[in-house]
Protein backbone atom coordinates (compact mmCIF):
# COMPACT_ATOMS: atom_id res chain seq x y z
CA UNK A 1 0.00 0.00 0.00
CA UNK A 2 1.21 3.49 -0.81
CA UNK A 3 2.10 5.54 2.26
CA UNK A 4 -0.69 8.04 2.94
CA UNK A 5 -0.53 10.62 5.71
CA UNK A 6 -3.67 12.69 6.34
CA UNK A 7 -3.23 16.39 6.98
CA UNK A 8 -4.12 18.31 10.15
CA UNK A 9 -6.97 16.69 12.16
CA UNK A 10 -7.94 14.06 9.57
CA UNK A 11 -7.59 10.30 9.94
CA UNK A 12 -7.54 7.38 7.48
CA UNK A 13 -9.89 4.58 8.54
CA UNK A 14 -10.45 1.02 7.28
CA UNK A 15 -13.98 -0.24 7.94
CA UNK A 16 -14.25 -3.39 10.03
CA UNK A 17 -16.54 -5.75 8.11
CA UNK A 18 -19.49 -7.35 9.86
CA UNK A 19 -20.23 -11.07 9.79
CA UNK A 20 -22.21 -12.46 6.86
CA UNK A 21 -24.46 -14.55 9.09
CA UNK A 22 -26.62 -13.85 12.14
CA UNK A 23 -26.36 -15.76 15.40
CA UNK A 24 -29.14 -18.04 14.18
CA UNK A 25 -27.19 -18.86 11.01
CA UNK A 26 -29.23 -16.73 8.61
CA UNK A 27 -27.06 -15.48 5.75
CA UNK A 28 -27.40 -11.73 5.15
CA UNK A 29 -27.07 -10.65 1.50
CA UNK A 30 -24.80 -7.68 0.75
CA UNK A 31 -27.75 -5.60 -0.47
CA UNK A 32 -29.46 -5.87 2.93
CA UNK A 33 -26.41 -5.00 5.02
CA UNK A 34 -25.71 -1.55 6.38
CA UNK A 35 -22.14 -0.39 6.09
CA UNK A 36 -20.33 -0.94 9.37
CA UNK A 37 -19.85 2.09 11.58
CA UNK A 38 -16.75 0.65 13.17
CA UNK A 39 -13.23 0.92 11.85
CA UNK A 40 -9.52 0.84 12.52
CA UNK A 41 -7.37 3.96 12.33
CA UNK A 42 -4.67 3.31 9.72
CA UNK A 43 -3.02 6.72 9.74
CA UNK A 44 -3.55 10.03 11.55
CA UNK A 45 -2.55 13.62 10.88
CA UNK A 46 -0.39 15.72 13.20
CA UNK A 47 -3.33 17.52 14.83
CA UNK A 48 -5.33 20.72 14.75
CA UNK A 49 -3.53 24.03 14.97
CA UNK A 50 -4.79 27.34 16.33
CA UNK A 51 -4.24 30.86 14.96
CA UNK A 52 -0.84 31.14 16.69
CA UNK A 53 0.36 27.91 15.05
CA UNK A 54 0.28 25.75 18.20
CA UNK A 55 -0.58 22.14 17.26
CA UNK A 56 -2.98 20.12 19.42
CA UNK A 57 -2.40 16.37 18.92
CA UNK A 58 -5.29 14.05 18.07
CA UNK A 59 -6.98 11.87 20.68
CA UNK A 60 -6.93 8.87 18.32
CA UNK A 61 -3.82 7.09 17.05
CA UNK A 62 -2.91 4.40 14.54
CA UNK A 63 -4.37 1.02 15.47
CA UNK A 64 -7.32 2.40 17.50
CA UNK A 65 -10.74 0.79 16.93
CA UNK A 66 -13.30 3.58 16.58
CA UNK A 67 -17.01 4.13 16.09
CA UNK A 68 -18.21 6.80 13.68
CA UNK A 69 -21.47 8.13 12.28
CA UNK A 70 -23.28 6.49 9.38
CA UNK A 71 -22.46 9.26 6.91
CA UNK A 72 -19.08 10.29 8.32
CA UNK A 73 -16.08 11.02 6.15
CA UNK A 74 -15.27 10.66 2.49
CA UNK A 75 -14.82 7.24 0.93
CA UNK A 76 -11.66 6.76 -1.14
CA UNK A 77 -9.84 3.89 -2.80
CA UNK A 78 -6.07 3.41 -2.34
CA UNK A 79 -4.30 0.55 -4.11
CA UNK A 80 -7.68 -1.10 -4.76
CA UNK A 81 -8.73 -1.05 -1.09
CA UNK A 82 -11.59 1.05 0.33
CA UNK A 83 -10.89 3.57 3.09
CA UNK A 84 -12.57 6.58 4.69
CA UNK A 85 -10.92 9.91 5.39
CA UNK A 86 -12.65 11.81 8.19
CA UNK A 87 -12.00 14.59 10.64
CA UNK A 88 -11.43 13.63 14.25
CA UNK A 89 -14.68 15.49 15.12
CA UNK A 90 -16.63 12.74 13.30
CA UNK A 91 -15.30 10.00 15.60
CA UNK A 92 -17.91 9.07 18.20
CA UNK A 93 -15.61 7.07 20.44
CA UNK A 94 -12.70 4.64 20.80
CA UNK A 95 -13.37 0.97 21.52
CA UNK A 96 -11.04 -0.49 24.13
CA UNK A 97 -10.72 -4.12 25.11
CA UNK A 98 -12.90 -5.26 22.20
CA UNK A 99 -11.16 -7.92 20.19
CA UNK A 100 -12.37 -8.48 16.64
CA UNK A 101 -14.47 -11.62 16.38
CA UNK A 102 -15.04 -11.98 20.12
CA UNK A 103 -18.56 -13.02 20.92
CA UNK A 104 -20.45 -11.21 23.63
CA UNK A 105 -22.62 -13.18 25.97
CA UNK A 106 -26.10 -11.78 26.58
CA UNK A 107 -26.60 -10.12 29.95
CA UNK A 108 -27.70 -12.65 32.53
CA UNK A 109 -26.30 -15.64 30.59
CA UNK A 110 -25.13 -18.49 32.79
CA UNK A 111 -22.53 -21.13 32.15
Amino acid sequence: MAKFTPLHDRILVRRVEEADTTRGGIIIPDSAKDKPQEGEVISAGKGRSNDEGKVFPLAVKEGDRILFGKYAGTEIKLDGEDFIIMKEDEVLGVLSGASHGAKKEPAGARR
